[in-house]
This record gives structure tokens, sequence and C-alpha cells, in this order.
């Protein structure tokens, strides 16, 4: 019997510069005091964890984990999330990437700080003994997703040739060290559904380290069957944000959303319960799947406060969670096989 491990939370979206929520001192309890079992921590973030620490220090992973332990959690991932999205920058978007990585860098030199920072986090969940990396592959062509003006021809062979170029020496690290790069199938990166996740895999030679973070809010919102998904990619599946968002699209605004504010558009991330993501469906099918990862909140609903929305979570995660099980209803009727009695009953006695 295998089970699904849980509730976990992301506090990337919950930290800010005041109490409870500064410190892993003070927002570990935090976490702990709604229920949380284990939290997933941003490596970029050093109020809650030194990453250059972690990389190279057994020690401080081991004291770490014991600190957590006190409070009750277990830290699941340590994220490259922004690290991983600088990894591969197109021009146009520079500037508006320029929070997440040191001031001034540009070209080689952001790809070089991008490639040390993702390393950190390969050796930081080595020195851990956590599997999955979760992550945002960047990217070169995400401003050509929809074909207009038409692409010239062979200019997405390059533009993944080119990511894989990057992403293979990161993932042939994550799997010398017994680790996966979870990648979290995104827009404004390169690797945003089934068909650029499967084009990645092409590139890499489907490098087994290349897995997903498998989050349905992205996948409703793009109007992506993100159940049949499951179905498809549940092998590759390593980690699991469970995050809900609604599409309500009108006469105004559809997918591309109209320019408008997250409040305004047809496709918003809600609360755990509030949008339209089937989690029944989801959870099950990831336990069929054989997933036995955590299932991490991410919360970035338009509507509610962080506090309610983390506060509600805990109780519709463990509402969800399978226990799988090899006993089945019908044992009773089970047995076993007769071959001369099975014939009889076929009447072919």
């Amino acid at each position: 019997m295998s089970k699904m491990k849980g509730p976990a939370v992301f506090l990337a979206q919950f930290l800010r510069d005041e109490a409870p929520y500064d410190c892993l001192e003070n927002i570990g309890p935090w976490a702990a005091g709604l229920g949380y079992k284990g939290i997933q921590v941003p490596g970029w973030d050093g109020r809650v964890i030194d990453i250059d620490q972690a990389a190279d220090s057994k020690d401080y992973c081991e004291e770490y984990q014991g600190t957590l332990a006190a409070m009750g959690l277990e830290a699941t991932e340590i994220p490259g999330y922004l690290a991983g999205q600088v990894i591969a920058v197109h021009p146009a978007y520079e500037t508006m990437f320029d929070a997440f990585h040191p001031p001034g860098l540009r070209g080689q030199e952001r790809t070089d700080w991008a490639t040390a920072e993702l390393q950190k986090c390969i050796r930081a969940s080595a020195n851990f003994g956590i599997r999955n990396i979760p992550v945002l592959s960047g990217g070169f062509a995400w401003h050509m997703t929809y074909p207009w003006p038409q692409r010239p021809a062979g200019i997405i062979e390059e533009a993944f040739t080119e990511l894989a170029r990057r992403w293979l020496p990161l993932l042939d690290e994550a799997a010398d060290n017994g680790c996966v790069l979870g990648y979290e199938l995104h827009p404004g990166s390169d690797i945003y559904d089934g068909a650029t996740f499967e084009r990645f895999l092409k590139h890499t030679s489907d490098h087994p380290a290349a897995c997903i973070n498998y989050d349905p809010s992205h996948f409703l919102l793009q109007q992506l069957d993100y159940l049949h998904f499951i179905e498809l990619y549940g092998s590759r599946i390593s980690g699991f944000h469970v995050k809900d968002a609604e599409f309500n699209p009108s006469g105004r605004v559809g997918v591309y959303g109209g320019y408008e504010s997250w409040a305004g558009r047809a496709g918003r991330f809600r609360s755990l319960g509030d949008g339209q993501v089937d989690f029944r469906r989801v959870f099950t099918l990831l336990s069929e799947a054989g997933y036995d990862g955590w299932a991490v909140l991410e919360w970035e609903c338009c509507v509610k406060s962080p506090d309610q929305g983390a506060a509600e979570a805990v109780p519709f995660i463990l509402d969800h969670i399978i226990e799988t099980t090899d006993v089945t209803f019908d044992d009773f009727a089970g047995g076993d096989s007769d071959h001369d009695s099975n014939r009889e009953i076929l009447g072919l006695g």
C-alpha cells in the first residue's frame, strides 16, 4: 500500500517581512499550527534557507531537518524556479525578469549564474535526501506560441536544441545525485504543455531525470485536458502542486485575457475548492499512476486572503489524499485457479 504525503505548503507566496511570515523560525510554527506536515522551501529566499550552506554541508541540512522536526515538519523540496526561468531568456523579456537574478547580469553571465544556482539546489536536495527539484525551463520561443506572424521553418527546433544544451548538464548532475528535475509546465516557459514536454524529451534523449511538477491550474487556464495529461505522463510526474483555477470566458475575454489584471481575466487562480479543477479525479489518477510524493499547496488566489487560503487547504488536501491498497472488494470470491472447474462453469466440462 502506498500513500501520497501531505499536506505541505509552498512557502514562496506566504513569505513577507512581518511576523510570523518573515523567517523559518516563525513561519514554520505557523504552518505546523495550521496542520501542515511539510514545507516546500524556495531555494532562493535567504529568509528560510541558506542555499550555499545547504549545498555544501550535510551537517547544515541535518540541523535544518532537526529544526523542522521539532516543529512537526519536514522539507519536501528545494525548488529552483527563478534560476530555471532565467537560464534561457529571450531579449524581449530581459528587463521584466531582472528581479529573478542579481543586478546587471546579461547573456552568458546570467546563464552561468542560473546554472550555478540550480547546481546548488541539486546538491542541497541530495544532502536533504530529497528526490524532486521543481523548476521552470525558461525559454526562447514563448512569444511565438501563437503562429502569427508565421514562424520561420526550423526556428522552434533551434530553440529547443539550445534549451536542451543548457539543461543537459544539470539533468546529468541531478541523476548522478539521485535527483530529478520536475519541470512545472508553465506559461512564459518554452515547456508549457504535453507537446512541448515531449519535444524537450526528444532533444534530451528521453533523459530519465527530466520529470514533471504537475500543476493542474496552468492546464485548466490553457484549456488542456489536465486529467488525460496524468494518464499520458504519469510515470514522469515527480511533484504535485495542489492549485485551483477557474476559466469563465465571456464576450470580452477568453484564454488570452485581454491584458486585464488577474481579477478581470477569464482564467484566474483560486483557493482550493473555489475553482473548477476536479481534484477527486486528479488525486485518483495520480494514485493510480503510482505517485507517492507530496501534495503541496501553491496559493495564488485573486480573491481570498493568503491566510484563509492556507487554513482551508489543510482539510481539503487531507480529504482528497487516497490510501491505496492491494485488498479489493471482491477478494471474498477469489481463490486458486481450477482448470476443470472453470471449464465446467463455461459449460465445457
